[in-house]
């Protein structure tokens, strides 16, 4: 029998996928965390990290007050209040001498797991007239981004899971990345498809989780998946299974794409790819017979070069087949906490994909649908003269371990003038900060599930495929002594220090003007309290604020029948399948000769369940599950160049070496390792990858083999040798 305990529900916060969780508290403290087997979206599902969250929360390394860097460069304990006075006069100073652009801000993948922190923070970059605002999209997947601009995007948006015949995953794997492509509780929702009839394709150097279950797997050569989805593309066509009727009418440059696709035959995708050509002509012949279905890419291939183009013949093929929601069909999400675009089986056609605002001083980058170029920034702070970044604000991010050329990068975090971390845990940014923020937790926060919700615009399968939407208010209180705030209370501290008035834009509503017609302006120093911003925050949602703060068990929402209108009389918009920047990489590969390679293996990508990037690192509980990111090889390939398991081994690129510790692994392809990136720690503290792990980012130079218009450097398929070390 349980006593004196109490059940509340929760939002788990420590991915995107927002799970619902189940809290037992006990005298105002979280005693266990679990999934709530209630919940329509979720059934039950959780991950260790969403049930570790109590003793996250208690962890001895979290941080609960502020911290100031020291003359002798320790750190010492600072008020909020004083913190915020220090930061806020030194940020006036920057931007008196220097200008605006001399304070730049960089939004990790957690600095969105709370909208209230990255809308403020945006809107106090605004406030002081700078435009460097960086986030991690553009050294994850801007090919998505971009594809989306040169392709255009289809407003009604695809079918949901279940009326799929045939889904294809390049290089994601939904099961372990909890997004990507299944909904949520993703391997419940494979099973159920499956058990439908639901044909799965999967492309992906490893046999993953979800490559396990798939009618076929073509585990390529890490990089080749254009040459592979080309020749899926080539079959299509040259076979007539693909929608003729749907392109006609509502795409253009089918005969460019048809002649630039000509070269990719099954065999010669084959042979770059290393996979049997029977293989592609039957993944290919499955996606052909499919009346409904979707394609999905992950972080790999957008890091493995060519991202843009692996994105953009994603779109492509979803085209080809018209796997998009068409006029008179039901809109099975029409939005609660986020507006949708309108429901018209219509495009309106591509738009400009780069050059799109600011410009960098380096390598001739500029912002680009997905942002500015991240993998610039460390050269921003770095190159004298005027517009350089001498101040950074890094929200729910740890550059040292996350951004490529982790030299460079640490390079920069010690030049700059000011350094502003927000960490619960002193991180490897954080140990070169001047200031570490000290935030709250989630359970000591309000916050809805809009994230996820906004996801949905990612692709098909993202998201919620139904109108669902939970409140979770704060649980427990943050500990007794403490001095922590949320991140948006800093940069409203800060713009009312600087007398600066915020714009806080809707994050409803996804058309800027809209949102900025929407906009509140909130003055300095006027007070505000977490309801009030997250009010701030959802105007404009399609459900009132006051009925979601009722949802704190999630629910699904009555909405009014939504159905896809019919495109309307005169609309001139149209898809791009034969965009010329994407023909011409295309006609680069077909053109390309085999060459030498001193480095015979390529380190590749990859996720692990029990952390997220260079989260969860510090708990001793995930810890004994995983310790260190393990460098996975093929135990052929171990046979053949010496190794056992727990081995130590040299990883050599052409830039850097990285030690990592060898682990079997059947799943890897031969000539390849697997490695998770964000790991490690800064040069000269990482000599055992057996305690911190090894940083893959540190084999990557920035200025070489990088997009021209994202910025981000080849992060997997690096080029690498192997060899055994003592140590």
């Amino acid at each position: 029998m349980k006593l004196d305990l109490e059940c509340s529900h929760t939002i788990c916060r420590a991915c995107h996928a927002q799970c619902a969780l189940v809290v037992e508290m006990k005298d105002g403290v979280p005693a266990k965390l679990y999934g709530d087997k209630d919940n329509p979206i979720y059934h039950g599902f959780s991950c260790i990290k969403g049930r570790e969250l109590a003793a996250y929360h208690t962890a001895p390394s979290r941080l609960l007050k502020s911290l100031k860097r020291q003359d002798d460069g320790g750190f010492a304990p600072i008020g909020s209040q004083a913190m915020m006075d220090e930061i806020a006069a030194r940020v006036g100073d920057l931007v008196a001498r220097h200008g605006p652009r001399s304070v730049a801000l960089y939004i990790g993948t957690h600095g969105y797991n709370n909208f209230a922190s990255s809308a403020f923070a945006n809107a106090f970059l605004k406030a002081i007239g700078s435009p460097m605002s960086f986030t991690s999209v553009t050294i994850d997947q801007p090919g998505k981004a971009i594809s989306l601009m040169l392709h255009g995007a289809w407003l009604a948006g695809t079918p949901t899971i279940e009326h799929w015949d045939v889904l294809t995953l390049v290089g994601s794997n939904p099961i372990v990345s909890m997004n990507g492509g299944l909904g949520m509780n993703p391997a419940r929702q494979l099973h159920q498809a499956r058990q439908r009839g639901m044909k799965l394709v999967v492309i992906d150097p490893r046999r993953t989780d979800c490559a396990a279950q798939a009618d076929v797997h073509l585990a390529v050569r890490p990089g080749e998946d254009p040459a592979v989805l080309a020749a899926i593309a080539r079959e299509l066509i040259a076979s007539g299974r693909f929608d003729r009727d749907f392109v006609e009418a509502e795409a253009d440059g089918l005969q460019r794409l048809s002649e630039q696709l000509s070269p990719f035959t099954p065999e010669f995708a084959a042979a770059r790819a290393d996979v049997d050509p029977d293989a592609i002509r039957r993944a290919a012949l499955i996606i052909g017979e499919a009346r409904r279905g979707a394609f999905s890419a992950g972080t790999g291939p957008n890091m493995a070069g060519r991202g843009n183009l692996t994105e953009y013949l994603v779109k492509t093929l979803m085209t080809l087949k018209g796997f998009w929601r068409r006029a008179g069909e039901e809109v099975a999400n029409p939005g609660v906490l986020i507006k949708p675009a309108p429901a018209i089986a219509a495009s309106p056609g591509p738009a400009k994909a780069w050059d799109l605002g600011e410009r960098l001083r380096v390598r001739g980058l500029a912002q680009c649908a997905a942002g500015l170029p991240t993998a610039g920034l460390a050269e921003e702070i770095l190159t004298p003269g005027e517009g350089q970044v001498r101040a950074l604000f890094v929200l729910g991010g740890n550059p040292v371990l996350a951004w490529p050329d982790q030299f460079r990068t640490v390079e920069a975090m010690k030049a700059l003038d000011l350094l502003v971390t927000f960490d619960p845990h002193l991180s490897a940014t954080g140990k070169l900060a001047h200031y570490v923020v000290a935030p709250t937790l989630p359970l000591e926060v309000c916050s809805p599930t809009a994230l996820n919700e906004m996801l949905g615009n990612f692709g098909p399968g993202w998201g919620f495929q139904r109108p669902y939407a939970q409140w979770a208010e704060p649980l427990m209180a943050s500990p007794e002594g403490s001095d922590v705030l949320e991140e948006w209370e800093v940069f409203h501290g800060l713009a009312a220090r600087l007398g600066k008035p915020l714009t806080i834009a809707s994050v409803s509503l996804l058309d800027p003007a809209e949102a900025a017609a929407q906009a509140t302006t909130v003055a300095p120093g006027e007070p505000l309290d977490s309801e009030r911003v997250w009010a701030m925050l959802l105007k404009g949602a399609p459900v009132p604020f006051e009925d979601v703060r009722r949802a704190t068990e999630g629910r699904l929402f009555e909405r009014p029948r939504t159905l896809v209108a019919k495109k309307p009389e005169g609309w001139t918009g149209r898809l791009q399948i034969g965009a010329a920047p994407m023909m011409d990489e295309l006609a680069a590969i077909a053109a390309e000769a085999p060459a030498d390679d001193p480095f015979p293996y390529r380190l590749i990508s990859r996720r692990l369940r029990d952390v997220l990037n260079s989260c969860w690192h510090e708990m001793d509980s995930l810890k004994r599950a995983q310790a260190t990111n393990p460098a996975y090889i093929h135990p052929e390939d171990m046979a053949a160049l010496g190794l056992a398991a727990g081995d130590i081994v040299e990883i050599e690129s052409a830039y850097a070496a990285i030690r990592g510790v060898v682990e079997p692994a059947p799943d890897v392809r031969r000539g390849c390792l697997a490695m998770t990136h964000a790991w490690g720690a800064a040069p000269g503290e990482d000599d055992d990858p057996r305690i911190a792990g090894a940083n893959t980012g540190r084999l990557t130079p920035v200025d070489r083999d990088f997009d021209p218009y994202s910025g981000i450097p080849r992060m997997s398929a690096i080029p690498v040798r192997l060899r055994r070390i003592e140590i």
